[in-house]
């Protein structure tokens, strides 16, 4: 029979023992408990020119980006929010090749800051978690919820470059009438489970269209020596697997817009893997 353990909820702001620093030091030792994906420790207690410091920097595996995090016991205040922001822009000026977001962390964010994080997230990328600290038995744990997630910049399908259509001269140009045709390719693999589907000639990248509105599940882009294709499906594991299997060439996730990037140099590898880019193919569509 299960046995029923009672938990205890405890504040740390007032613990004798666990302290800031003990955060610190678990979070260090996994950043991915506070679940914003496959992220790893870069530094701790990070020297920030006059301007203290950092208590960590984590990045995410998948993709250039980095979040500045600070960690305050008891009730969130403006002092350590500003400071947050204040860490935030100062990576981000020294360190421009990433994408950088700012994380708060508190035991207490109380409705007052909601409006002010709504605020700053339209300016700002920036994340606020609210973290419980739980007591089984002799142990102690961490629960750490988001309840104020970064603000999610409108997809491609959404930006203002789709106003910029081109036309299939633009991109044979652009990149080559060869690795133009590899989109043709990869269209006739769509037509086989979706005929009404049409190519969108945007100035940034090759979209789809049916019916007249977007639908870019997935999009092209041709370069001069290969086509670089961008099928939006959440990361895992499992999905990761499979690719490697099938061995398709794949770029880093691109975790900010949820796409996976596979390369193709040649119209034979399109038509080695014509099959399971079907399969593929089909899952992105009907998401």
């Amino acid at each position: 029979m299960d046995k029923y353990v009672k938990t205890e909820f405890v504040s740390l702001k007032d613990h004798p023992t666990l302290n800031e620093k003990w955060v610190q030091e678990r979070i260090a030792e996994d950043p991915r408990i506070l679940g914003l994906g496959n992220l790893i420790l870069r530094d701790k207690e990070r020297m920030q020119p006059a301007a203290g410091r950092l208590d960590l920097l984590l990045q995410d595996q998948d993709c250039a980006k980095r979040y500045e995090v600070e960690v305050q016991l008891g009730k969130l205040d403006e002092s350590h929010l500003i400071r947050t922001i204040e860490y935030w822009d100062i990576e981000k000026k020294r360190y421009p090749q990433y994408e950088h977001c700012a994380v708060i962390i508190a035991e207490d964010i109380t409705s007052r800051f909601l409006n002010v994080l709504n605020l700053i997230n339209n300016v700002i990328p920036l994340i606020a978690i609210q973290m419980k600290a739980i007591k089984v038995g002799d142990n102690f744990s961490l629960i750490f919820t988001t309840i104020f997630s970064e603000f999610k910049r409108g997809l491609e399908d959404e930006d203002e470059e789709t106003k910029e259509v081109t036309d299939r001269h633009y991109w044979e140009n652009h990149a080559t009438k060869r690795t133009v045709k590899l989109v043709d390719d990869i269209l006739n693999i769509i037509y086989k489970f979706s005929p009404d589907i049409k190519l969108k000639y945007n100035k940034f990248y090759i979209g789809l269209e049916k019916d007249g509105l977007v639908d870019n599940w997935v999009i092209f882009r041709p370069k001069k020596e290969l086509l670089r294709v961008e099928i939006r499906y959440p990361q895992s594991e499992t999905m990761d697997s499979w690719l490697e299997e099938k061995g398709f060439n794949c770029m880093d996730y691109d975790s900010r817009w949820n796409r996976y990037r596979i390369v193709f140099k040649t119209e034979q590898e399109i038509k080695g893997k014509e099959e399971n880019l079907i399969e593929l193919l089909r899952k992105s569509s009907e998401i």
